[in-house]
């Protein structure tokens, strides 16, 4: 329980318009009017309007108070974090050669009326690289690799898969170079003869090799039908799609496996055939923040004075590189400017060092106080830049906030002309987003940061330092790298598992990519660990591992319901209640490491409105990148740093 603040004053606004009338009446009883009309009463009113205010300044002491101490122990507010995305960039038509867009290119919404357009920028180069048709080959999986490029070449039709298709054939198609993030179309010219699939539903997965393992692609298009169809075939390739050697051919190579058919789906009773292939580079993808560059702001002049502080035009200001530069008065019309660097505090600074802070939510730009020493002497902490030199940001950031977490497929403006580039979009929604931390906030994290003394001993002590760092982390959960006795000594290590604030649809889905930490998130956690770690603990920040767990379920509606309706309602429920986020027995996110149950599944079904009998219920783990599924079962199991992930549930609805 916290301490209770006290009132310095309780007296209230009427409290003192009732002493006043009281003293009236004791020092001049010829005074009998006390009515709100007498004129003496308004000027009592007036004065006791003043007094409450002049009280309530005096009971907001102790919070200024404690303000002024959380300052003292370092605590600052949180700056805003900025949403990031992947934004994909297409070309007006195939190019031979290949397309820059450089780092720092803005994209951003369509303006309105209401609002203003938000702007996201590249964090990196990207170059869109060209590609061809180069290679084909055949490796049934009891068989060996076969070059089909040859017979491709001639006219030949080339059988996909073995004469009897079995799961784990596949299809190999080598570019002529690799496409890093590229986005690739392959124009199949196919014979009807992969008889037996779901041409919706195709039993197929596209990879690329990423110079380790083959990585899944994402399919934008397939019209196709599973190779039963001549058509285009859009695949998004991953950032680490490298040339390879397959049949002692080398390219940037992608395949197709043929995987288990589940759900019901069929599988093929013939393989399918091709006649020809082409491919060609339509675009490519980056990541991008939500973040304008400002260059070049000058702040003003210097005073020639210690603790001297200017403010930034366009605050907030997010992470990223921060210059400030100080321009020499007497080197002539074009000044030589010197850099200045940002450092936390002045606490090391010594009177030469060229130091400057700054506050990212407010946008102050401080140099080095002067402080008196006990001796009498000044001691300066930083230097201080000449009287009449220029001090000026040579670039900065700014940005950040909830309103950078923009649904997908909003940021399509081009801020700025890129040759042969014709269009821009987001395939996935913003997330990280977050906005400044509150004065009540950071009210709340001083006993924390009294608790921690900004050093990493205990399970707890990791999470909240994380979390200070990271405010965009959803969850953040320690434990034991190892158990004791492990020969690796990982007994030792500490394990930070870091669950990032997700999106979900209407329905309660969350796509299994936004429950991915981003690799700066990561780094900065294990950056600020690093620091605070006890000597010999080992530390490893990692995304948790995602149990992918799909439910089957027959349930039968009440008398009367409508059957989609409760359809709707019932996947919702499985969705929110098996959820990373926001799902669990106390609804603030699956516990982790606790198994799933069937039961769990009954009683989710059974308090959903218009059920009347949960008939059935099955529950199957699922991979949530290949989407393969294993044997039924009641319970699975989890380890300590699992969670849960929903995948394609599947309820059947029976009428009364």
């Amino acid at each position: 329980m916290t301490l209770p603040s006290p009132h310095l004053d309780d007296r209230r606004f009427q409290g003192l318009v009732d002493e006043a009338k009281r003293l009236v009446q004791q020092r001049c009883p010829e005074w009998t009017d006390h009515n709100v009309s007498d004129p003496g009463v308004t000027l009592i009113e007036a004065f006791a309007t003043m007094v409450d205010q002049l009280v309530y300044r005096v009971n907001r002491v102790p919070e200024k108070s404690y303000l002024t101490f959380l300052d003292l122990i370092g605590v600052q507010l949180h700056p805003p974090t900025a949403a990031h995305t992947d934004v994909t960039f297409r070309l007006s038509a195939p190019r031979p050669d290949p397309v820059v867009v450089r780092a720092g290119t803005e994209v951003a919404t369509v303006r309105t009326e209401t609002e203003e357009a938000v702007v996201f920028t590249t964090a990196e180069q990207l170059t869109i690289t060209p590609c061809a048709f180069a290679h084909l080959a055949t490796w049934p999986v009891s068989g060996e690799a076969a070059d089909r490029t040859d017979e491709l070449a001639i006219g030949r039709d080339v059988t996909c898969f073995g004469a009897t298709p079995a799961p784990g054939d596949c299809l190999y198609v080598g570019l002529s170079a690799a496409v890093p993030a590229g986005v690739v179309v392959l124009r199949l010219d196919c014979k009807v003869e992969g008889v037996g699939v779901d041409p919706l539903r195709p039993p197929l997965v596209w990879e690329a090799w990423d110079g380790t393992a083959w990585t899944v692609c994402e399919i934008e298009k397939d019209d196709t039908g599973g190779f039963n169809r001549s058509g285009e075939l859009i695949l998004h390739l991953p950032r680490t799609h490298t040339p390879a050697a397959v049949v002692r051919r080398t390219g940037g190579w992608l395949r197709c496996r043929l995987i288990d058919a589940q759900d019901g789906r069929p599988t093929y009773l013939a393989p399918p055939v091709l006649r020809r292939i082409t491919a060609f580079t339509i675009g490519a993808t980056v990541a991008a923040e939500h973040a304008e560059t400002v260059a070049d702001e000058v702040l003003g002049a210097a005073e020639g004075v210690p603790g001297q502080a200017f403010e930034l035009a366009r605050p907030p200001v997010v992470p990223g590189d921060f210059v400030v530069e100080v321009a020499d008065p007497g080197s002539g019309p074009e000044p030589e400017y010197t850099r200045w660097t940002r450092v936390d505090d002045f606490a090391h600074s010594g009177p030469e060092d060229h130091h400057i802070t700054l506050d990212p939510n407010s946008g102050r730009v401080e140099f080095g106080p002067a402080v008196r020493e006990r001796d009498g002497s000044v001691r300066h902490y930083g230097a201080v830049p000449p009287k009449g030199a220029t001090v000026r940001v040579r670039s900065y950031r700014t940005g950040g906030g909830l309103r950078g977490n923009v649904a997908r497929s909003t940021l399509k403006v081009l801020r700025s002309a890129i040759p042969y580039v014709a269009r821009v979009e987001n395939r996935r929604p913003a997330l990280g987003g977050v906005d400044g931390e509150s004065v009540d906030s950071a009210r709340v994290r001083g006993p924390m940061t009294l608790r921690t003394l900004h050093r990493a001993v205990v399970p707890h002590d990791y999470e909240l330092l994380a979390r200070d760092i990271a405010p965009d982390a959803a969850r953040v959960h320690c434990i034991r790298a190892g158990e004791p006795g492990d020969d690796d000594g990982s007994a030792h290590g500490v394990r930070l598992l870091v669950v990032p604030a997700g999106r979900s649809d209407e329905q309660g889905r969350i796509e299994f990519d936004e429950l991915i930490p981003p690799a700066h998130t990561l780094r900065l956690i294990a950056g600020h660990l690093e620091a605070r770690r006890p000597i010999g603990a080992r530390l490893v920040v990692e995304p948790p591992f995602y149990q992918g767990v799909t439910v089957v379920a027959s349930v039968q509606a009440e008398r009367g319901a409508v059957a989609e309706r409760v359809r709707e309602a019932a996947l919702a429920a499985l969705y929110g209640y098996f959820n990373a986020l926001s799902g669990g027995p106390n609804g603030q996110g699956w516990p982790f490491g606790r198994p799933v149950q069937s039961g769990e599944a009954f009683a989710v079904l059974q308090r959903v409105p218009g059920v009347d009998l949960v008939e059935d219920v099955r529950l199957y783990r699922a991979d949530p990148v290949t989407g393969e599924r294993t044997d039924a079962t009641a319970k699975i199991p989890l380890d300590r740093h699992a969670l849960v992930f929903s995948y394609e549930h599947q309820l059947r609805v029976r009428g009364a």
